[in-house]
């Protein structure tokens, strides 16, 4: 449909997950801009346009996760048996709690908690994966309220089980060789792939002779180091892994790189005396 034949817009947002059993809020718009105060939950906007002979498809926008560091209060997560007590303290008392709880966004559960408690029990956790857990506080706490309303109290993440990371970071190069020095750089391990909370990477370095062997452990932002003290002319092999508190994973492919004799300042001077006939 030609632009100027549009008569306005409809915009439906649509909280996600949504347990209540109505629709999702729909906005008639002329113009083609929005100003929307939501919460920290996840949400689906559907838009469409429409004129004298009907309406658009719609275009499907899925909005961006949040990420605050200012939000009021603080959520607390303890494993019990099969379960999951989360706990939080309110700074005031609204009427209700919504609980959203998951993996990520397609796989979100919601709960409307109505007492003035802060708890609430969640099972059916998987081990070795990620759960974020977020509280929002309502003052109206009928379904289609909600996202006029309610405000995130706090967001935590979580894993049931922890285990330890089944890859080695990846990309890993040696840059900079010197006689006694190099650096070693690495890409980070996939979040999917740490299996618990990454808490720092293990770089163990050995010389040829099989002689010298040292491990530098580094925290879990750390993604280069300098490797120093190393002897000229002299191949090391270089491995790294990553771990969390359930332990150590597996280490990557054994880099091998050579030092050299001389360094780069470092100049071979050949004299030649000229005799006289």
């Amino acid at each position: 449909t030609q632009r100027e034949n549009i008569l306005g817009y409809f915009v439906n947002v649509e909280r996600m997950p949504n347990s209540c059993s109505d629709s999702p809020n729909r906005i008639f718009l002329k113009d083609r801009n929005i100003l929307l105060n939501l919460s920290m939950a996840y949400y689906r906007v559907n838009i469409s346009a429409y004129n004298a002979a009907g309406e658009s498809p719609q275009a499907v926008y899925i909005v961006p996760e949040f990420s605050a560091t200012d939000l009021p209060g603080q959520i607390h997560v303890k494993r019990q048996a099969t379960n999951a007590v989360v706990t939080w303290t309110p700074e005031y008392n609204p009427k209700c709690f919504v609980v959203d709880w998951g993996t990520g966004k397609e796989d979100m559960h919601m709960k409307i908690i109505t007492t003035a408690t802060g708890n609430f029990t969640l099972d059916n956790f998987q081990p070795y994966k990620l759960y974020k857990i977020m509280v929002h506080a309502s003052d109206v706490c009928q379904c289609e309220s909600f996202i006029r309303h309610e405000k995130t109290f706090g967001v935590t993440r979580f894993y049931f089980v922890e285990g330890v990371p089944r890859t080695g970071p990846t990309n890993v190069t040696i840059l900079n060789i010197t006689k006694h020095s190099a650096l070693v750089k690495w890409n980070e391990i996939a979040a999917e792939d740490c299996l618990g909370f990454l808490r720092g990477y293990r770089i163990s370095y050995t010389d040829s002779s099989r002689k010298k062997s040292l491990t530098v452990t580094l925290n879990s932002s750390t993604t280069s180091y300098y490797l120093t003290g190393l002897k000229e002319k002299t191949i090391y092999r270089v491995q790294i892994s990553g771990f969390t508190d359930a332990g150590e994973g597996p280490p990557t492919l054994s880099q091998p790189f050579s030092t050299p004799k001389y360094g780069t300042a470092e100049l071979l001077c050949i004299c030649i005396t000229l005799h006289e006939s």
